[in-house]
């Protein structure tokens, strides 16, 4: 009896799909915080938001751990062990660039944020919720791949967005600023924005990846 056989009889371990929703998830509170942070941005309460944010972070570090014990336990995955870790990776990053966004605003401490940068944190909630749309699909993924496909899209569409209003930051912002010190310090948080919407099309990749290999 070959493998191939065996593994389609056998079944497999069901647990991964619960942990990788709940990385999109921490992903979505993340995001949730950070555009409040950017639209309500003080001196004040920068600390305290990336506090918040923090604490996602280390959540999401936790269920990546978690995944990856797992994976080093479970017989039979759903899908390639690597597929499953890459995946995990990847839902991590994201969490974990948004992290990063918050610390750059409270070290870098700008006088005020430019009306754009929620432009960015509000598509960068946008990636979350259609990852964790795509993540919440993926258990039948045998069944049907369109609406995964969609999201995996719209993914892309968003980053693309994102580069528009970065793009068009920079242009207005060494047009405007006359203070050179601020400007490094807002262009670096805004870059940093931006980043988090490449990292979420990156999980999109990912799962387009599984598709073409599982569908």
């Amino acid at each position: 009896m070959n493998s191939s056989f065996l593994s389609k009889l056998t079944p497999k371990e069901p647990k991964f799909f619960p942990l990788l929703k709940q990385m999109s998830e921490v992903a979505i509170k993340a995001s949730e915080l950070m555009n409040e942070f950017a639209g309500n941005y003080s001196h004040s309460t920068a600390a305290e938001y990336w506090k918040k944010i923090k604490e996602q972070e280390k959540t999401g570090d936790r269920l990546s751990t978690m995944i990856f014990d797992e994976l080093n336990t479970t017989f039979i995955t759903p899908f390639d062990r690597e597929d499953i870790n890459a995946l995990a990776n990847r839902l991590d990053d994201v969490t974990d660039r948004i992290n990063s966004c918050a610390k750059r605003i409270v070290i870098y401490n700008p006088k005020s944020l430019p009306e754009c940068a929620q432009e960015l944190t509000k598509l960068i909630y946008e990636s979350a919720i259609c990852i964790n749309k795509a993540v919440d699909e993926l258990d039948t993924l045998k069944k049907t791949t369109k609406n995964i496909i969609q999201y995996c899209s719209k993914l892309h569409d968003i980053e693309n967005k994102a580069d528009d209003v970065y793009e068009n930051f920079i242009i207005s912002l060494f047009e405007r600023e006359t203070d050179g010190i601020e400007l490094m310090k807002v262009k670096e948080i805004m870059y940093e924005l931006e980043k988090a919407t490449d990292t979420a099309e990156y999980v999109g990749k990912i799962i387009k990846t599984i598709i073409v290999k599982y569908a």
